[in-house]
């Protein structure tokens, strides 16, 4: 599997990412700091790589439709965010996500939960109805 990291996070985040032996990127790799969330998207997707972030813009499905991506994920810890939650709500992610497939899907990770977004048209194992 393989990451873009938005311009949110970083290096300690980037680090649990290659520790486990995933591909990642971060926009800063590619120059696209300061670019606008279709820009970020559109390069995460050329690259198949599921983009991570911090952006609450992105859990809008009728802008960044999921399933026309390699797959989005959005942290959202809200008010508590510190650098130990961050990076242990990503290790919980990245366990969970080992026995799920990430293309075409929005996550959201928050404190002690991950929700995966599904249209209406979905039944509960994610298969169209």
């Amino acid at each position: 599997m393989k990451f873009k990291l938005d311009e949110n996070f970083g290096q300690s985040v980037l680090e649990v990412f290659t520790r486990r032996g995933f591909d990642c990127h971060t926009v800063h790799d590619e120059g696209l700091t300061g670019a606008e969330d279709p820009d970020v998207l559109v390069a995460a997707t050329a690259e198949d790589r599921v983009l991570v972030t911090l952006d609450r813009d992105f859990t809008n499905v009728l802008v960044h439709p999921p399933e026309a991506t390699a797959g989005i994920v959005v942290v959202q810890l809200g008010r508590r965010l510190t650098r130990g939650l961050l990076v242990a709500s990503i290790e919980t992610f990245l366990t969970a996500c080992e026995q799920n497939l990430l293309c075409g899907k929005l996550w959201i990770v928050e404190p002690g939960r991950i929700r995966e977004h599904r249209t209406d048209d979905e039944d509960d194992d994610g298969d169209p109805a």
